[in-house]
């Protein structure tokens, strides 16, 4: 998967980019339909807790929100350097396909399964920290 030029690593980075902004979609409508428009639209400063959905959206864009902290800076700092490989470019979709399998699972309240595609996301991004300090 590449988007012209880009190269597997950044195409990936852009695939969970808009991976997060649908979430965050997704979230924003899940808390205007748990809570109302008006009470979303405001401040937002006495809100009851979230409803089951609403809260588990919450998790779920936090969560994506981790992965995307930990492997971003390793695919600019791979493309500023021209320090991509097989190993990194496989790390990458995997890295890809796993936060989206994993958002996946988790709107879906699918336990167990969902932690296994967390760690593969993991697994994804260590082979292209790996492949950057060799």
């Amino acid at each position: 998967m590449t988007f012209g030029d880009l190269g597997v690593e950044l195409s990936a980075l852009v695939g969970a980019t808009a991976l997060l902004l649908v979430l965050v979609l997704v979230q924003a409508t899940a808390g205007v339909m748990a809570q109302g428009l008006m009470a979303m639209a405001g401040s937002r400063d006495n809100l009851p807790p979230p409803k089951t959905f609403q809260a588990r959206m919450l998790r779920v864009v936090d969560n994506h929100r981790e992965g995307l902290i930990m492997f971003a800076p390793l695919a600019l700092v791979g493309a500023a350097a021209n320090q991509f490989d097989a190993q990194s470019a496989l790390g990458a979709q995997i890295f890809l396909w796993s936060r989206v399998a994993h958002a996946v699972l988790y709107i879906a309240a699918v336990p167990l399964v969902r932690p296994l595609a967390w760690a593969a996301g993991l697994v994804g991004t260590g082979m292209v920290l790996v492949s950057l300090i060799q």
